[in-house]
C-alpha cells in the first residue's frame, strides 16, 4: 500500500473542512522545512502570549530567520505593496479612469503577497488559543420561573405601540431574571465590585500604574475623538428631509407619544429618537442638527472600543489598534456619524455582537453567547438593516459546526446559540409585539427595497442581485454610490492605503483557510458581504446600492482585515532587521501610513465631502436664520411665508432652523392672496427663480420691498420680500 499523498486526496481535504485540516505539504527545499517548523513553533508561542491576561507587554511575535540565521529583508511584501497601492492610485477618480490597469496590478499583487506569505515575509498574526470546556448546564431555575413571569406581563402590556412605566418596568425586570437564571458566575470569585471600592477607599496610597500600551491607547483615543468631533457643527452643514422626520419624531416623543416603532415615512425604529431625546433634555441643544449630531457621534465613538478588542480578539493588540485607528480617522464611518441619522448605530452593535459570538465560540462561554444576545436585541432597535445580523450569526455557528474545532462541542454550542436567541427574543420583546399586531408596517420598508411593493423591479430578480453584489464588493476600491448625503458619490469607500491593505488581507486570509482550515478565516471574508446585504437586496432600486449607510455594518470585518494585513507587513518589517532596529523601523513605517491614511481621510472629510454636501443641499439654515430674525424683531412666525417651488427646501427644515420645530412655513403661490387679511408686517421668501410668484406678490403688496440674500454657496440665494406694517 502506497501512503505516499496524492492531489487528489489533497482535493478532497479540501472539499470537507470538517474532517480537519488537509494534509501538510512536504516543502520541497529543507531550509523551507526548517523556517516551517519555527514557524508553527513561534506561533503556539504567540497564541499562549495573546491569551494571556497581561496586557502590559507589547505584542512582538517576529518572524523566524532563514536557516542560516540572519534576517532577510522582505523585498517582496515591499513589492507586493507596492503594487497593491499602485493599482488603487490607478482606481481614484479621475479623467479617463479605467479598472483595467488597476485590476492588472492587483493581480500582481496578489501574486507577489502569496509569494512572500511562503516565505514568510507577509504572515497573518495567529488565532488565540481555543479555550474549549464544557458547560455545566445549570441553571437558576427560581430565576427562571420569574423571568418567564415578567415576559409573558411584558409582552401582554406592550400592546398599542406604546412604552408605559408599568411595561417598561416589567420589560427590563425580565431581561435581568432571564439573564440571570442562565449567566455562570466566576469559579473564582475576586471579590465584590462594592468590596474592591471599600478597600481602595481604606487605602491611604494609592499605585497607579500606566503602562506604555495604555499611553499608546490614550493618544490614539485623542487622535480618534479628533477626527470624530472637529468642526462637528458645520460638517456636514445642512440637514434633509430625514432629519425632519426625525426631528418631528423626537418633537412628539418629548411631548409624551412614547412609541416603540414609529411609524413616520414608512416607519423606524425609536431608539435613535430616545437617545436624541436624552441628549436634548440633558444638555439644552433643542430640536436641532446638533442634537442628532451628538448622539450619533457618540455611538460612533463607542463602536471603535470593540472593533480594538475584535481585533485583538482575532489576531493581537496591535491588529486591534491598527483597526481602531484607522476606523477611527477613515471617511466611510466619519460621514456616517456625522450625519447625524441611524447609520452608525448599524455598527455601533454588530461589533459586540460579533465579538461577544466569536469569543464565545473560541472559549465555549455560555457568558459571552448571551452578552451577545443582548446586543443584538438591542440592534433590532437602531437601524433596521441591522436586521440582517440574525443571519450572519446563524452563518457564524454554522461555519464552526462544519469545522473540527468543534468536534465535542457540537451539541453544546447549538445550546449556546439557542440561548443567544432567548435573550435577544426578550430584549426585543417590545418590536416582537408591535410586529406581530403590524406585520405590513414592521417589513413595509425591507420589502420595499427587495420586492415590488412601492416600485415595480426593474429587471429579472437574479440579474439585479449578481450586479448590486458586484457593484457592493467592488466599492472599497471602486465606486461607493451615487447618494451624496453620506458618500462623496462615485469614489472608493476606503483611501488609496487602506483599500491595498485590505484587498491583500482578503488574499491572505484566504491563502490561510486553504492552508490551516480556521473556520474563523472563512467567516471573516463572508461577513464583509453578509452585512452588506441590506444594500445590495435593493432590487427595486438598483441606484440606491452600494451606499455607505446600509453597508455600515461591514466597517466592523473590513478594518479587522486591515489590522490584521498592516499588522503582518509590519512584523515583517521587524523580522527584516536585526533587533531593536527592525521593531523601531516597523513602528516609523506604521506612523508614515498613519500619517498618509490620515491626511486623505481629512481631505476626503472636511473638504471634497463638505464641498459635494453644501453644493448638493439646500441652505434651510440661511432661510431659517433670515425668519428668526424676523419674528425676533418686528415679525412673527405667524406672519412669515416660504412660498413653495419644485424641487426647492423643505419647508418643515426652515421652521426647525427658525425655531419652530412643528411649524411648517410653506405658502403655495395660488395661496398667496389670503395673506391681504394677516394684519402687521410680513416675510415671505422666494426662489429667484420664481418670477411669477414675485411678481403676484408686487400686485398684491405694492409697497413691498425686496431684498436678496446673497448665500456663502454658489448658487444658493433667495430673496425675502417684506411687507412692512403702518
Amino acid at each position: 500500500m502506497n501512503d505516499e499523498l496524492t492531489v487528489l486526496d489533497y482535493v478532497k481535504a479540501l472539499l470537507t473542512p470538517w474532517r480537519g485540516a488537509p494534509p501538510r505539504i512536504p516543502p520541497i527545499e529543507a531550509a523551507e522545512d526548517v523556517d516551517e517548523d519555527r514557524t508553527t513553533l513561534m506561533d503556539s508561542e504567540a497564541v499562549s502570549q495573546a491569551a494571556s491576561p497581561i496586557e502590559e507587554q507589547l505584542p512582538s511575535t517576529p518572524i523566524p530567520e532563514t536557516a542560516t540565521g540572519a534576517a532577510v529583508f522582505p523585498w517582496r511584501a515591499f513589492i507586493a505593496m507596492g503594487l497593491a497601492v499602485a493599482a488603487q492610485l490607478s482606481l481614484e477618480p479621475g479623467p479617463g479612469r479605467t479598472w483595467v490597469l488597476g485590476l492588472g496590478l492587483y493581480l500582481f499583487a496578489a501574486a507577489w503577497v502569496v509569494w512572500a506569505n511562503f516565505r514568510k515575509e507577509w504572515v497573518l498574526p495567529p488565532y488565540r488559543a481555543v479555550e474549549s470546556r464544557a458547560d455545566p448546564y445549570s441553571i437558576h431555575r427560581v430565576y427562571l420561573w420569574i423571568g418567564i413571569v415578567f415576559v409573558s406581563l411584558a409582552f401582554l402590556t406592550l400592546g398599542g405601540n406604546r412604552f408605559t412605566t408599568i411595561n417598561v418596568l416589567l420589560w427590563f425586570s425580565a431581561m435581568v431574571f432571564i439573564v440571570l437564571a442562565f449567566w455562570l458566575p466566576n469559579p473564582q470569585p475576586r471579590g465584590s465590585l462594592l468590596e474592591k471600592i471599600q478597600q481602595m477607599v481604606a487605602n491611604r496610597e494609592w499605585d497607579l500604574r500606566i503602562s506604555r500600551w495604555s499611553i499608546v491607547l490614550l493618544i490614539a483615543g485623542g487622535l480618534v475623538i479628533f477626527f470624530r468631533v472637529f468642526r462637528l457643527w458645520s460638517v456636514p452643514p445642512e440637514m434633509v428631509s430625514d432629519h425632519a422626520e426625525k426631528l418631528l419624531d423626537i418633537w412628539e416623543l418629548l411631548q409624551g407619544e412614547t412609541l416603540i416603532f414609529f411609524p413616520r415615512n414608512t416607519g423606524r425604529e425609536g431608539l435613535q429618537m430616545y437617545l436624541t431625546g436624552a441628549v436634548i433634555k440633558l444638555f439644552g441643544t433643542g430640536y436641532t442638527f446638533s442634537s442628532l449630531k451628538v448622539g450619533t457621534v457618540f455611538g460612533g465613538l463607542i463602536t471603535l472600543p470593540f472593533i480594538y478588542l475584535l481585533g485583538k480578539e482575532l489576531g493581537n493588540k496591535r491588529a486591534g489598534l491598527i483597526a481602531f485607528l484607522f476606523a477611527g480617522i477613515a471617511y466611510w464611518p466619519n460621514i456616517i456619524s456625522r450625519v447625524g441619522l441611524r447609520f452608525t448605530l448599524y455598527p455601533l452593535f454588530a461589533a459586540p455582537t460579533l465579538y461577544f459570538l466569536i469569543r464565545g465560540l473560541r472559549r465555549s462561554n455560555r457568558n459571552d453567547f448571551i452578552l451577545a444576545g443582548l446586543f443584538l436585541g438591542l440592534g433590532l432597535h437602531g437601524y433596521t438593516p441591522f436586521r440582517i445580523v440574525p443571519i450572519v450569526i446563524l452563518v457564524a455557528v454554522g461555519l464552526y459546526l462544519l469545522h473540527s474545532p468543534s468536534k465535542g462541542f457540537r451539541k453544546q454550542t447549538l445550546l449556546h446559540l439557542g440561548l443567544l436567541t432567548l435573550v435577544s427574543l426578550v430584549v426585543f420583546l417590545p418590536l416582537l409585539r408591535f410586529w406581530i399586531e403590524n406585520p405590513s408596517m414592521f417589513s413595509f420598508r425591507t420589502f420595499s427595497r427587495l420586492g415590488s411593493i412601492e416600485s415595480p423591479l426593474p429587471g429579472p430578480g437574479w440579474q439585479i442581485f449578481i450586479k448590486n453584489l458586484w457593484n457592493a464588493v467592488t466599492m472599497f476600491g471602486w465606486s461607493n454610490g451615487e447618494i451624496w448625503p453620506v458618500s462623496v458619490p462615485y469614489r472608493p469607500a476606503l483611501d488609496v492605503l487602506s483599500a491595498a491593505l485590505f484587498y491583500l488581507g482578503i488574499v491572505l486570509i484566504l491563502v490561510r483557510y486553504i492552508r490551516r482550515r480556521n473556520w474563523l478565516d472563512l467567516f471573516l471574508i463572508l461577513t464583509v458581504p453578509l452585512l452588506m446585504l441590506p444594500s445590495i437586496l435593493s432590487l427595486a432600486f438598483p441606484s440606491e446600492n452600494p451606499t455607505l449607510n446600509r453597508t455600515a455594518g461591514a466597517i466592523v470585518p473590513v478594518f479587522i482585515l486591515i489590522g490584521l494585513s498592516l499588522d503582518g507587513f509590519l512584523k515583517g518589517i521587524e523580522s527584516g532587521f536585526s533587533a531593536p532596529f527592525g521593531k523601531r523601523l516597523a513602528w516609523v513605517v506604521f506612523g508614515f501610513f498613519f500619517i498618509w491614511s490620515g491626511v486623505s481621510n481629512y481631505d476626503l472629510v472636511f473638504n471634497k465631502y463638505q464641498e459635494n454636501y453644501s453644493l448638493s443641499s439646500w441652505n434651510t439654515s440661511e432661510i431659517g436664520g433670515a425668519i428668526k430674525d424676523f419674528t425676533g424683531t418686528i415679525g412673527s412666525q405667524d406672519r412669515s411665508f416660504v412660498v413653495a417651488y419644485p424641487h426647492w427646501v423643505d419647508t418643515r427644515l426652515v421652521g426647525i432652523n427658525a425655531g419652530f420645530p412643528t411649524r411648517d412655513f410653506a405658502i403655495w403661490p395660488e395661496e398667496l392672496s389670503t395673506t391681504l387679511d394677516v394684519q402687521g408686517s410680513k416675510l415671505f421668501i422666494l426662489k429667484p427663480d420664481d418670477s411669477e410668484s414675485l411678481a403676484s406678490l408686487q400686485n398684491l403688496y405694492p409697497q413691498g420691498v425686496i431684498q436678496r440674500y446673497e448665500s456663502q454657496i454658489p448658487d444658493k440665494d433667495f430673496y425675502k420680500f417684506f411687507v412692512l406694517s403702518d
